[in-house]
């Protein structure tokens, strides 16, 4: 959701689209500076929150600059203050969380890469205290850290701390060729697998986008719900997931004006829980 105008605004243009629960960026998504936001803007959207219909959660999404994993020192360090300072404002908003892509390193092998994002992340909650979570957004190609349960999980144990959870974007899955198709089979079988692997007692939501690229492309391009390769039939498989019914699910989807999540593509997962 924007939050053009003021951060309470983002309130508004959720409710507008029948959302209950709201992603944001914190700061520009394309930008390494963090601007935290004044006392008076924040009571004014605690304000605002408090007598919305925004009660399944709020999130921001870190900036695509961010690289936990990469071997360069200057950009290590400016992810780092960046994903910092996001993780700062999520708590000045008593958000869920911050949703972040870990990065990718430079080496085929790839375990120099998640050794540094480990380092990076204990480093991001040292800079900011607080109660808010760190939140690991698994990636669309296997080339980048987190693609698996088995990296996330690396990942956060590593950390081991508590602050410290994942979230799982449908597209990415299909996209990464983790699931062939989103059947009543293979959803239980990647579900069961993060379960035992991690536990979906820390996966904190659900990123709920349509694929306009193959499976197992490894390229990350989102599509409005049934538009893409994922197709409405896999959606309608997933809303029968009852392990999944206690989680916000998040568009980040195009929107069929081409201007963002709309009310069509909410309307539209509402419907399928409902069938």
């Amino acid at each position: 959701m924007s939050a053009a105008g003021g951060l309470d605004k983002c309130i508004a243009n959720a409710e507008a689209i029948g959302a209950e629960a709201m992603q944001i960026f914190g700061s520009s998504p394309r930008q390494w500076k963090v601007n935290l936001p004044k006392p008076e803007e924040i009571k004014k959207y605690r304000t605002a929150l408090e007598k919305s219909t925004i009660n399944g959660g709020v999130f921001l999404h870190a900036p695509y600059l961010i690289n936990l994993a990469s071997p360069d020192e200057a950009i290590w360090q400016n992810s780092i203050n960046c994903l910092a300072g996001n993780l700062q404002i999520a708590e000045l908003m008593g958000g869920d969380g911050v949703i972040f892509h870990v990065g990718s390193g430079k080496d085929p092998n790839k375990q120099p890469a998640l050794e540094r994002s480990v380092e990076g992340i204990k480093a991001v909650l040292k800079m900011a205290p607080g109660k808010t979570h760190l939140i690991i957004e698994n990636s669309a190609s296997i080339k980048k850290v987190g693609s698996d349960a088995s990296e996330i999980k690396y990942l956060m144990s590593g950390v081991d701390n508590k602050r410290v959870k994942f979230c799982i974007d449908i597209a990415h899955t299909f996209e990464a060729g983790l699931v062939a198709e989103y059947s009543p089979e293979e959803i239980d079988k990647l579900f069961s697998q993060l379960d035992k692997e991690i536990g979906l007692e820390n996966l904190m939501a659900l990123h709920v986008n349509d694929s306009r690229t193959a499976q197992g492309s490894n390229h990350d391009q989102h599509d409005n719900i049934g538009e893409g390769q994922i197709s409405l039939a896999g959606f309608k498989n997933l809303a029968k997931e009852k392990r999944l019914w206690s989680m916000p699910w998040l568009l980040e989807v195009p929107g069929f004006d081409e201007m963002g999540p709309d009310r069509r593509n909410v309307e539209i997962l509402k419907k399928l829980r409902l069938k």
